[in-house]
């Protein structure tokens, strides 16, 4: 009889499992990621499966969803857009953390203001948010630059593991770099805060979240329960500081930050669910503007931003 009984619980089990959608996610490894990182642990809950795999940086996401290996990915909004200027199907649908970048300078050099940036060499990675707001905040200040000499700033694009140890060995004198590696650098007093720097038209940079067009179209009820794991997960995150830290730092980073690395790079980069148009269209044409993303035909907001899904799943779930 009890054979019988757990033959049933086996095969009723058997069936939950079968009765799950995957999803696979690109996602990348940065504190701010975290709540889209932990998705995968209550997916269960949602009738899903989500399979997440890691990547260095977001760009490199868009050549996997175009292969067909990737449902839904988080990366820098940059990175978004530049992937849909060359026809990756993909539609944004949430934001999950803003801000998330710092200028830090060495500190020997005593540089004060982003005009003492000129005759020096500043290291950002490729592709993101960090590369843009360099380019903009270099912009306002009348500096010029280029990844060649002959230039105001010499421009060196590294990885972003690289960044920190090109600062630390004085290769570069300043460093535009994401969270937690920033705060890494001045809490281990190799780099200094120069400033963050979002005081350009494009403001803090707003993370984004986005699915396949064949998700959000052909499996929509798929799409939405993706959405309400996400809305849960960041839910979490928001309310509940000290689990956040503890998932991020033992999970992610295998207790490789600090507690005071992941409150600070935290406090630059807050959890978030929403995204606007109007931003992603500043984005765009701040990219344009400057040569990032090296886009022929920079895509228009209101063609590719769609919100309806985060929008029910915030009301299914009694989020504001």
């Amino acid at each position: 009889m009890r054979a019988k009984a757990l033959l049933s619980l086996f095969f009723l089990s058997a069936l939950a499992l079968a009765a799950q959608d995957l999803v696979r996610l690109g996602n990348l490894k940065f504190a701010h990621y975290g709540a889209v990182s932990y998705m995968k642990e209550i997916a269960p809950k949602y009738h899903l499966k989500i399979q997440e795999r890691m990547f260095p940086k977001g760009i490199d996401i868009n050549p996997a969803i175009v292969a067909g290996e990737i449902d839904a990915s988080a990366a820098a909004l940059d990175a978004a857009i530049a992937g849909r200027a060359q026809g990756v199907p993909i539609y944004v649908v949430a934001g999950f953390a803003k801000g998330g970048a710092r200028i830090v300078v060495r500190p020997d050099l005593g540089i004060k203001r982003i005009e003492d940036l000129k005759g020096k060499k500043v290291g950002v990675a490729r592709g993101g948010a960090q590369e843009l707001l360099l380019l903009a905040e270099l912009a306002q200040h009348k500096l010029t630059w280029s990844d060649r000499p002959g230039k105001d700033v010499l421009v060196l694009y590294l990885p972003f593991a690289d960044l920190n140890q090109a600062l630390m060995a004085r290769n570069i004198d300043a460093m535009c770099q994401s969270e937690p590696y920033a705060s890494q650098a001045i809490n281990r007093k190799f780099g200094v805060e120069l400033m963050k720097p979002y005081d350009t038209p494009m403001g803090e940079p707003e993370r984004a979240l986005v699915i396949t067009e064949k998700l959000y179209r052909e499996r929509r009820d798929v799409a939405l329960r993706f959405m309400k794991c996400f809305v849960e997960a960041t839910k979490k995150f928001i309310d509940e500081p000290a689990f956040a830290e503890k998932y991020v730092r033992e999970n992610l980073f295998k207790n490789q930050i600090s507690s005071e690395d992941y409150r600070d790079a935290i406090s630059n980069s807050p959890f978030t669910y929403d995204i606007t148009l109007a931003h992603v269209q500043v984005t765009t044409d701040l990219m344009s503007q400057y040569g990032v993303g090296r886009m022929a035909a920079p895509p228009k907001a209101a063609d590719w931003v769609k919100l309806d899904l985060l929008a029910q799943a915030k009301k299914d779930l009694g989020v504001k």
